[in-house]
């Protein structure tokens, strides 16, 4: 049959059971890895810190199940897909893990689905984890940067459990076939809209990577059981890019250089925990406040210029400037802002009931006032946001959030990274000692040694 009558499924099937770590471009396997000390990280952060994660697992230990995989932080051991679940809710908890170019996260959907799945099987050495992290970051790259997003869905999860489940599928070893097979049951979880991501009140917008997790694991192991999925599945008349995207994809850009370009390679890492898109605002603050060594007491306004999507980090205004919960917090420019304004930088640690309540936080967040910038509306790449700090003396300084730490201009390394693990691990609701800690920082850092990839998990579950 020829390429151009095949669905984009198959093309992408064979691509993922054919990776292997050998034929990896080094850039790829180094994001890989990065992402797999990332996230493992910020899920231990985030079980010792957000309250959103404590009906996950205890719903997780009340259903039990066989002992597979580990619930990580807690310690327990439950069946591959509720650990993928537990996991993957707290991979994104707050809102510090990985994200492309172009916006959206991946490795919280892959990385727990994949350790949850290598537990279960066991046995699996780190060549093989780095080349199915890779292919799955690859799968959600391709898809990301090359469908006609409106905005509309959260790409996190629609594509996410693609992605997950193309991981996954390489650890069992899926053929072709049965690879194909799995994206297709994966797209039985392909959901989530943007209301979850931009509306307040709720903690599901902490949780959702869990559900993509837990269906990507699901997926891979139906497959493996010799469920069947859908051969027109992503190209179909009634498939993925005609019923999410109304047919807007560019088939040509996603199977361009496939097998060679490993997409994964442009994943970028936060050095703040807060959504990405707030990032270029909260580096102007900084460094206009410390440039400057202003105080708070000293502002009378604080300008930020906002296009369509960072307009939504401020409404509604009196709710953003004082965010009820820990996850609105993380999605609101001006409470975000004004942490950035106090406090020159922006920690776990201020996201807490504490936190939230800080009065000089709260004084500086009534000063922000959005601006509307049609010229930073978001297209495939968001443009990076501007501040403009007003004092009480009438002196005005107004600074683009540009090169925001952790962006390709200023891409964190792997000291960053490793300095960013342990104080995540350190929040951990049961820390590890800083001896595992920094055994478990050079453990990722060398993954392809490893026989075992569970030993990695051993020290810090």
């Amino acid at each position: 049959m020829p390429a151009s009558d095949v669905d984009l499924v198959g093309h992408l099937a064979d691509h993922v059971a054919a990776t292997a770590y050998e034929r990896l471009p080094p850039v790829a396997v180094e994001a890989a890895k990065k992402s797999i000390l990332d996230t493992l990280g910020v899920i231990l952060a985030a079980s010792g810190v957000e309250p959103a994660v404590r009906g996950v697992v205890d719903l997780v230990r009340e259903t039990g199940g066989r002992p597979e995989s580990t619930v990580l932080a807690f310690g327990d051991r439950v069946p591959a897909l509720t650990a993928a679940f537990a996991n993957g809710a707290m991979a994104h908890c707050l809102d510090f893990d990985d994200q492309t170019p172009w916006g959206q996260h991946s490795a919280s959907s892959i990385v727990p689905a994949a350790f949850a799945v290598a537990e279960r099987r066991g046995g699996v050495p780190g060549r093989e984890m780095i080349a199915a992290v890779a292919a799955g970051q690859d799968v959600f790259a391709r898809l990301r940067r090359n469908v006609g997003w409106r905005k509309d869905w959260n790409l996190s999860t629609v594509l996410g459990v693609f992605a997950g489940a193309s991981a996954t599928g390489r650890l069992l070893g899926l053929g072709r076939e049965q690879m194909a097979h799995a994206l297709g049951i994966a797209s039985m979880q392909s959901s989530g809209v943007m209301e979850v991501v931009a509306g307040t009140g709720s903690n599901l917008r902490a949780l959702y990577a869990g559900f993509s997790a837990k269906g990507a694991v699901l997926a891979a192991l139906l497959a493996d059981k010799g469920v069947t999925g859908v051969e027109h599945l992503f190209e179909g008349e009634h498939g993925v890019f005609a019923t999410y995207f109304g047919g807007r994809y560019n088939r040509d850009a996603i199977l361009a250089d496939l097998g060679h370009d490993y997409q994964g390679s442009t994943t970028l890492y936060k050095l703040w925990p807060s959504v990405g898109t707030s990032h270029s605002h909260i580096k102007a603050t900084i460094d206009i406040v410390s440039a400057h060594d202003l105080a708070v007491e000293d502002i009378n306004e604080i300008r930020v210029h906002v296009g369509d999507y960072h307009d939504l980090m401020c409404r509604p205004l009196t709710s953003r400037r004082a965010p009820a919960t820990l996850v609105d917090a993380k999605f609101s420019l001006p409470f975000l802002v004004a942490v950035a304004a106090v406090r020159r930088g922006v920690r776990v640690a201020d996201f807490s009931v504490e936190g939230l309540r800080d009065p000089r936080v709260l004084l500086a967040a009534r000063k922000v006032v959005p601006v509307a910038d049609p010229a930073l509306d978001w297209k495939l790449e968001l443009p990076p946001g501007r501040v403009e700090v007003i004092l009480h003396d009438g002196r005005r300084f107004s600074q683009v959030g540009h090169p925001v730490p952790g962006s390709p201009e200023a891409p964190l390394t792997w000291g960053d990274l490793m300095r960013k693990f342990s104080d995540c691990a350190a929040a951990a609701v049961s820390p590890p000692t800083e001896r595992r800690i920094e055994r478990a920082a050079c453990m990722a850092h060398h993954l392809e040694e490893l026989d075992d990839v569970t030993e990695l998990l051993r020290l810090l579950g």
